[in-house]
């Protein structure tokens, strides 16, 4: 694909990428497309994706409050982990029979 898009030098520039977590996208959207299917077939669609958002959501305030992979850091705020409980109340609640 290098050769066909016309682009000039070789692979070794790859590795001169300041950001190298950035290279770790490819794995980690295998591994998560893998546990997105897993999870579908094992759940149900709906309680999956209910699970999936909520691993999001927290997963991504922790990156916004410790600053990681470059982000800006945030302040904790209570309104946040609030919500997360609240998803987690309405999960419980869908899922009781």
């Amino acid at each position: 694909a290098w050769v066909f898009t016309g682009r000039e030098g070789n692979f070794s520039e790859l590795l001169k990428i300041d950001n190298k977590y950035m290279l770790l996208g490819g794995a980690m959207g295998a591994a998560i497309t893998y546990t997105v299917i897993k999870s579908v077939d094992t759940l149900g669609p709906a309680r999956a994706n209910m699970f999936i958002i909520t691993a999001q959501l927290l997963v991504a305030y922790i990156i916004e409050m410790l600053g990681i992979f470059g982000s800006e850091r945030a302040d904790f705020e209570w309104r946040k982990p609030i919500g997360i409980v609240i998803i987690i109340i309405g999960i419980i609640t869908f899922k009781w029979k």
